[in-house]
């Protein structure tokens, strides 16, 4: 991956040519010609010289935007954004509702077909004594279900375990999908970070968010559950004002799951890019030495230490992901 993203990047820093055309001298009319003759030079040297002007003006003007175009940075956030692959989409009386499938829906298409092949296959010989993928992915089961449902949740955890290894999986299968090393092909769009979409995030934590308010009416009751939003003991002047900033605080838990997921996976991925985009730039960066390209050691080992961390803040994204998710369930099971 290192490789193909250093040749892009070499490919947009190529130098742009100077200008072919240089001004010509303007033409010295001739003594000896008629005063007619000579008028006619003199007048369209000028017109020719003020006709030039502008056209190396809009020369130049137009080549400002096509390095802007081309460069790293410009490089860098396309490989991170999300792009309409195939546009799709229906009129809804004067609404246009869009359905476009877009590079990150392929991604997460991918993730969960990968998800299901792993866990298909680890599953499909059980024993006793676990052995092989399916050994791991017991192992992954049961930390969920024992270090996160049950701490967090407690006697009710077994009805929201399978939310909540749902939600671990994917996000972590999302996550390494993001990484790995398949280029823009055949109008294929490539690999980028889905949950790096905070549109993506957005519908996840909504996924919490519902269950959550879900769990607790089951718990305490529908009406149970909004009026024991107050805690206890809250003066009856206040309760009014105090159930109003109860109730907009249970926004806020949706927020902290979409931030911190979408800001951890793109601030990961730009970061590799630019560590990469530094052999550009330093002193002992690529170098072209008897035809072979020589690359920096030091830009490519930043980026392969931050695509090594990468790979762990993978799994500690899901992990978060998933043990927030269990704590605010948690917290609907009792009252204040």
């Amino acid at each position: 991956m290192i490789a193909f993203v250093a040749a892009l990047l070499l490919a947009q820093a190529q130098p742009v040519p100077a200008a072919e055309a240089q001004p010509a001298p303007a033409p010295q009319p001739a003594a000896a010609a008629p005063a007619q003759e000579n008028a006619a030079p003199a007048a369209a040297a000028p017109a020719a010289h003020e006709e030039a002007a502008p056209a190396a003006l809009e020369k130049s003007e137009k080549a400002e935007p096509e390095e802007e175009k081309g460069s790293i940075a410009e490089h860098i956030f396309h490989h991170v954004q999300d792009e309409v692959v195939v546009p799709i989409g229906f009129w809804a009386g004067a609404r246009y509702i869009r359905l476009d499938i877009t590079k990150h829906v392929i991604n997460m298409w991918i993730a969960a077909g990968i998800l299901l092949i792993v866990v298909g296959l680890g599953a499909r010989k059980r024993a006793l004594v676990p052995k092989g993928g399916y050994n791991l992915l017991e192992t992954f089961v049961m930390f969920v279900r024992d270090e996160i449902s049950v701490k967090n949740i407690g006697h009710h955890a077994d009805l929201y375990t399978k939310y909540l290894c749902s939600a671990f999986f994917f996000i972590l299968f999302m996550n390494l999908t993001s990484l790995l090393p398949i280029p823009a092909v055949g109008g294929f769009p490539g690999i980028s970070a889905a949950t790096g979409n905070i549109s993506v995030t957005v519908v996840l934590a909504l996924f919490t968010f519902v269950l959550t308010q879900i769990a607790g009416m089951r718990a305490q009751g529908a009406a149970g559950y909004w009026l024991h939003l107050v805690p206890s003991g809250v003066p009856k002047a206040l309760w009014p004002l105090m159930f109003l900033i109860e109730f907009f605080g249970l926004f806020t838990k949706p927020f902290a799951l979409t931030v911190r997921l979408f800001a951890n996976m793109v601030a990961g991925h730009i970061v590799i890019f630019f560590l990469i985009a530094l052999m550009l730039f330093i002193v002992v960066g690529p170098q072209w030495i008897g035809g072979s390209l020589f690359i920096s050691p030091v830009s490519v080992g930043f980026s392969l230490g931050i695509f090594m961390l990468e790979l762990f803040v993978a799994l500690v994204q899901a992990y978060v992901f998933t043990m927030l998710s269990a704590l605010f369930i948690g917290m609907t099971q009792h009252a204040h």
